[in-house]
């Protein structure tokens, strides 16, 4: 699926969608959800496409399990029991406690400096991917984007072209900052959201994943991370996985999203990981298939930043 010109239905300027016209593209959208995405871009060039979501398999619900984590004075491991209500709202405070508010102007560029780290899951050595990107900020210039090693110009948007999650800062302006909100948004795209009216089984997936894929994006308005925390923390179909972590030899706390039964989403096994002691989220880990080989595949941010230019560097 061209995930771009499914989001076109849903550009701000066009008008309201009726509701049949909203549940066709929910279905398109969740069967894309579903399916591996085609690369979208240069061709021969291999990326991952740009409605791609690294945390897509995550939503939340009041599901525990035992996490074992090390204790303040870093000798004997204890263990504790939380949820994924739990982390999400950590980690929302965690995001709210540590962001830095930015406001880019329409010229600049979002930089970005992403680690991916693969190991063969039949053995063999590991391979790591140092990712350096520069979005324009209003998509009216070009961007360079590398994805695990492929390096490519991408043009400038078209009239009507959009992408989940947006890019452009004037549509995350546009976000509300209040969980509740947001999730009624995200549900009712491209109509007037209902604020009042709950949202039914079949809608939480698509929720999950908007959300989800809100959170990849690095620089975000003030306070729409932890919205966003906050919003998945409602969202049901989310479990601790039980045991130990170790996300670079720190104590990890790992979810991941179980979605109705049948759904694509039901035993996904992309899981997005957070700090075992503040909740801080700390990246993703999935599985990627490439050439007849399964790697394990651990990524994570270690730069952003809002700079003048393309190659320029915080």
């Amino acid at each position: 699926m061209n995930e771009i010109e499914l989001l076109r239905e849903w550009d701000a300027d066009a008008p309201p969608l009726s509701d049949t016209a909203r549940a066709r593209a929910r279905f398109r959208l969740q069967q894309a959800m579903g399916a591996t995405a085609a690369p979208v871009g240069v061709s021969g060039v291999g990326r991952r496409p740009l409605l791609r979501i690294a945390v897509a398999g995550v939503a939340a619900a009041a599901v525990t399990a035992t996490v074992v984590v090390t204790q303040d004075t870093g000798t004997e491991p204890r263990t504790r029991t939380v949820s994924a209500t739990t982390v999400l709202r950590g980690a929302a405070a965690e995001a709210l406690r540590t962001e830095k508010p930015v406001a880019p102007r329409d010229d600049q560029f979002i930089y970005t400096k992403e680690v991916i780290e693969e190991t063969p899951v039949s053995g063999g050595p590991a391979k790591t991917y140092i990712d350096e990107s520069w979005n324009s900020v209003d998509g009216s210039k070009k961007s360079y984007v590398s994805e695990l090693g492929h390096k490519q110009w991408v043009p400038p948007f078209r009239k009507g072209q959009s992408t989940w999650p947006p890019s452009r800062w004037s549509e995350l302006k546009q976000l509300p900052t209040d969980p509740a909100k947001l999730t009624a948004t995200l549900r009712d795209m491209g109509g007037r959201p209902d604020y009042g009216r709950p949202t039914k089984a079949d809608e939480w997936p698509m929720v999950q994943y908007f959300l989800s894929g809100l959170l990849r994006n690095a620089v975000l308005p003030k306070g729409l991370r932890s919205a966003a925390f906050e919003a998945l923390a409602s969202v049901p179909g989310v479990k601790v996985l039980p045991g130990r972590t170790e996300v670079d030899g720190r104590a990890a706390i790992a979810i991941r999203y179980v979605g109705p039964s049948g759904t694509p989403w039901q035993g996904s096994g992309r899981l997005l990981l957070f700090d075992a002691k503040s909740y801080q989220y700390l990246g993703t880990r999935e599985s990627r298939k490439a050439g007849g080989t399964t790697y394990e595949q651990w990524s994570h941010l270690t730069a952003q930043a809002v700079v003048d230019r393309v190659f320029q560097r915080p």
